[in-house]
């Protein structure tokens, strides 16, 4: 019997897709950000330096990492409580939430920020209150924080639900039978379970933090030395035509980018590995 032969089995049509690929990848991923670095270093290895010890630059530099590094211990409890809450549990309501989870997907980052300034800002409905009580969280970076939360809170949701459905229950359900509590079956059999997806989930969400433009520039007021982060740091500089200086400063975001890619390919690496050791032991 004749087998037909499968459009990607066609030598022409193979080499076709891979050169369609390697160009597509080169002219649009590779050489942005070549000529990132390219252009960062343009005036020298001290002009590099220079720019980066910059008062305003550190000032976006560590205030980037603060909301980098508060906006991932929230989205992480926030992630694994949902996770475990739609995966282990039968409620009214339960296929709702879970779409509710995608939302920060749907909605532009802009038209959150903006939500967020309406809803909080002076005039808005409880930012009128927290006015009276002399609170700000729009134009200070509590609101950098919260609108952050919002276009990150459902990458590590979103790692670990289609994992913990499709392990199920039957090993937590089994610790449950041996008198296991709740809390030593999460930590001595869920957690280690879903390790990989939560720490991938975790590196996504931070890698989104650090870099997040279109949310942040709403509710900022891009105020020099207090509300700009990185992103907000690099457009301020174009606009005042520093050009060398702000594709330093970009060239700060692709690096953490670049290592952000480098993790999330060990990660992959690592649990592609787990998955053929276990099918040869099986």
């Amino acid at each position: 019997m004749q087998h037909s032969r499968g459009i990607g089995q066609t030598p022409w049509v193979r080499l076709t897709l891979i050169s369609v690929g390697v160009v597509f990848s080169v002219l649009f991923l590779l050489a942005p950000v070549v000529f990132i670095f390219q252009r960062a270093l343009e005036s020298g290895v001290g002009f590099y330096v220079q720019t980066l010890l910059d008062p305003y630059t550190r000032h976006a530099i560590m205030l980037t990492l603060l909301v980098a590094v508060v906006t991932i211990p929230v989205n992480l409890i926030f992630g694994v409580a949902l996770a475990w809450l739609v995966t282990r549990f039968e409620f009214t309501g339960r296929k709702v939430l879970m779409t509710l989870i995608d939302i920060p997907f749907a909605v532009s980052p802009v038209v959150a920020g903006l939500l967020y300034l309406l809803l909080y800002g002076n005039q808005g409905w409880i930012g009128s209150w927290l006015d009276d009580r002399d609170i700000q969280l729009m134009f200070a970076w509590p609101g950098l924080i919260m609108v952050t939360i919002f276009v990150t809170c459902p990458f590590v949701a979103r790692e670990l639900i289609p994992l913990m459905q499709q392990q199920g229950t039957s090993e937590e359900e089994a610790g449950l039978t041996l008198g296991a509590s709740g809390w030593q079956v999460f930590r001595h059999i869920t957690l280690p379970n879903v390790r990989w997806a939560l720490l991938y989930g975790v590196i996504l969400t931070n890698a989104r933090a650090m870099g997040e433009f279109g949310a942040v520039s709403v509710i900022s007021g891009s105020i020099r030395g207090q509300t700009n982060t990185l992103a907000l740091h690099v457009e301020l500089l174009a606009q005042d035509f520093n050009i060398v200086a702000a594709f330093v400063s970009a060239s700060l975001l692709a690096f953490l980018a670049l290592v952000t890619l480098v993790a999330k390919s060990l990660i992959e690496w690592r649990e592609t590995r787990r998955q053929q050791q276990e099918e040869q032991t099986a």
